[in-house]
């Protein structure tokens, strides 16, 4: 979009998962997350929109776990829905120890799963021609290569692609549950085995159940029209 003043506020993380429940990797991300979410307060929560591997997220809360938990939100994108047969979901399974602290820790937790809940986000290059092809630079861009990646493994059939990371910011523009329907459940326990154990005792979390796919796209689909 020709445009750089972001360039400065992007931070590394990681370059490996979590090694194991009780030590973090500290990186300038990490760094950062903390750093932020000590600015803000319980009633003014630091909402921390994470769409990969979770081991940034969980070494904040490893380095500093009392202002993580009192001071943020965290909102992730990871997992399968809780009937689905297994969690070998790209973002989960590789970083189990990762996500089972951040399930764990007690800090107010949104999951999006992915199979079974956010696999329904899914569009067309039909559906993309018509609502977005022409209309703006980021629109044609994320046009273009959106066919381009189906085209991949799909040229000449019929094909559908799940757009899953813009779950998780529609999540912060849920007003009167617009965009996806959630309900508390006991926080649930990423096992090893790739499963997840559940115990009633356990504090809650906000599990979202239905993605409302239509008016997600809409909303989207609008927006990037409009991008200049």
């Amino acid at each position: 979009m020709d445009r750089n003043e972001l360039a400065t506020k992007v931070y590394r993380g990681a370059r490996g998962y979590l090694p194991d429940e009780n030590t973090p990797i500290e990186t300038d991300a990490s760094k950062f997350i903390v750093a932020e979410a000590k600015k803000h307060s319980p009633e003014h929560p630091l909402y921390v929109v994470a769409i990969g591997a979770i081991t940034n997220v969980a070494s904040a809360i490893l380095m500093d776990r009392e202002t993580m938990v009192n001071n943020t939100v965290i909102v992730w994108l990871g997992g399968h829905a809780k009937d689905y047969p297994h969690t070998r979901e790209f973002n989960m399974y590789q970083d189990i120890a990762a996500a089972r602290i951040v399930f764990g820790c007690g800090v107010p937790f949104v999951q999006l799963p992915c199979r079974g809940v956010v696999s329904h986000l899914t569009t067309t290059g039909p559906e993309l021609t018509y609502w977005i092809k022409g209309t703006s630079k980021l629109a044609d861009y994320l046009y273009e290569h959106t066919v381009w990646e189906a085209d991949k493994y799909a040229k000449g059939k019929v094909w559908n692609r799940c757009i899953w990371d813009v779950s998780a910011v529609a999540w912060l523009l849920n007003d009167n549950d617009r965009f996806m329907s959630s309900y508390p459940i006991p926080a649930l326990i990423p096992q090893y085995d790739n499963t997840y154990s559940v115990d009633p005792r356990r504090h809650p979390m906000c599990y979202v159940y239905e993605i409302k796919r239509d008016a997600i796209f809409g909303d989207l689909f609008a927006k990037l029209r409009n991008m200049k």
